[in-house]
């Protein structure tokens, strides 16, 4: 597994780096056509949300985005993506996701953002990019992870 470590001192480096990883997302046509799961492992608080938010927004989302803590999911239409951002946080067993229909978030134009992932396995997608976001301090520090040629591609660029 390829991986790169990110050094971030505060909530708005994270918001920029979220940024700077879905501008790559954008940068390629192709990309579009190909799915993306990116699983988010750390500690309550660490930021797996706030890098959410901010991979969100950069692709074209102007309204809130709202943590899944007790939805398990909140979907977003941002053409020609369909972003999903899980939080499975509060699962008891990974079947629950076959029971909520986890099948039919899952096309050619999908993007999976998945907080305590291992809360899913075996029933969510094998990630092409897995983050971990430790506290180093107040500040942050993320080893990104690219577990397929697309993550790889991605992880290249940023």
């Amino acid at each position: 597994m390829n991986e790169k470590h990110f050094f971030l001192a505060d909530e708005s480096d994270m918001l920029a780096f979220a940024e700077r990883l879905a501008t790559q997302v954008q940068a390629s046509k192709e990309a579009a056509q190909q799915p993306l799961t990116c699983y988010l492992y750390g500690e309550l608080g660490a930021g797996k949300t706030t890098f959410s938010r901010g991979f969100i927004r950069a692709l074209g989302h102007k309204g809130n985005v709202k943590s899944p803590t007790y939805t398990l999911v909140e979907s977003y239409d941002l053409a020609p993506w369909q972003v999903h951002h899980f939080d499975l946080y509060r699962l008891a067993d990974p079947e629950e996701l076959e029971f909520m229909g986890i099948r039919d978030y899952l096309d050619s134009h999908t993007i999976i953002l998945a907080e305590w992932p291992q809360r899913g396995a075996g029933v969510l997608p094998e990630p092409d990019i897995k983050m971990v976001i430790e506290y180093a301090g107040t500040a942050r520090e993320v080893t990104v992870g690219a577990l397929t040629t697309r993550g790889r591609e991605l992880l290249d660029k940023l």
